[in-house]
C-alpha cells in the first residue's frame, strides 16, 4: 500500500516538474519571439557591396520628370532614379537584379523598376561576369508624390547554394535584407543633361 501511494506521488511530482519546465521553455521562446527584430545595418553609399551575386556601389539618385534613359513617363508622373556600378560576380551572363535595390517608404505605382543601361539606354541587359556597368534603376511616381530629401533604399542579397534542398541543383536562393544605403535626392530640371531624354 505504501509503495503504490509513494509511486504515485513521485509519478505526480515528476509529471508536474515536467510540465512546470515545459511552460518556462514555452514562455521563454515566446519571450524571446515577441523581441524586435535588428533592424538591417546602415551601409556606407560610397563603397562596394557584396550583395550575393552582385556587387554594388551606389552613385547618385534623383527625381525626374522627363524621359529617363529611354524609360518613358505617362502624363503626370516623374520618376525616381536610382543610378549605380553593378558587376556580376557570377561565371554566367544574368539579370536577375531586379530585386536588389528598393527604395524605402515609398508608394510605388509599379513593384518592379524599369532598368537600363546609362551607357547606351539598353533596357534590362544581360550583365556578365566580372564586367562593370553602371545602371539606372527607374520607378515611376505620381507627380505629386513626396520624395524627401534623403532616401534609403534597401539591398537584397542572395546566397549560393551548391545544391538546393527541393532539386538538388545550383543556384542563389534566400533573398535577405543585406542593409540599407541612404542618398540625397536631387531633383532635376527637365533638360538636365545625363538623364537620356
Amino acid at each position: 500500500m505504501f509503495k503504490t501511494a509513494r509511486s504515485r506521488f513521485q509519478t505526480w511530482i515528476t509529471a508536474g516538474a515536467g510540465t512546470i519546465a515545459a511552460l518556462f521553455v514555452a514562455g521563454l521562446m515566446g519571450a524571446f519571439g515577441a523581441l524586435p527584430a535588428h533592424a538591417p545595418p546602415q551601409l556606407p553609399p560610397d563603397a562596394a557591396i557584396d550583395a550575393g551575386r552582385w556587387r554594388v556601389q551606389s552613385v547618385r539618385a534623383y527625381v525626374s520628370r522627363a524621359k529617363v534613359y529611354g524609360v518613358p513617363l505617362k502624363p503626370g508622373q516623374k520618376a525616381l532614379v536610382l543610378e549605380a556600378d553593378m558587376t556580376n560576380r557570377t561565371a554566367q551572363s544574368d539579370k536577375a537584379y531586379f530585386n536588389v535595390f528598393a527604395p524605402d517608404g515609398l508608394a510605388l505605382p509599379d513593384g518592379l523598376p524599369m532598368i537600363a543601361l546609362t551607357r547606351d539606354q539598353t533596357l534590362t541587359p544581360e550583365l556578365h561576369p566580372g564586367m562593370t556597368e553602371r545602371m539606372a534603376y527607374v520607378w515611376p511616381l505620381a507627380g505629386d508624390a513626396i520624395v524627401p530629401a534623403n532616401l534609403s533604399f534597401g539591398i537584397t542579397a542572395e546566397i549560393f547554394k551548391p545544391r538546393d534542398n527541393l532539386y538538388g541543383t545550383p543556384g542563389w536562393f534566400n533573398p535577405t535584407r543585406l542593409g540599407t544605403v541612404t542618398l540625397p535626392i536631387a531633383d532635376l530640371p527637365t533638360d538636365s543633361l545625363g538623364t537620356g531624354s
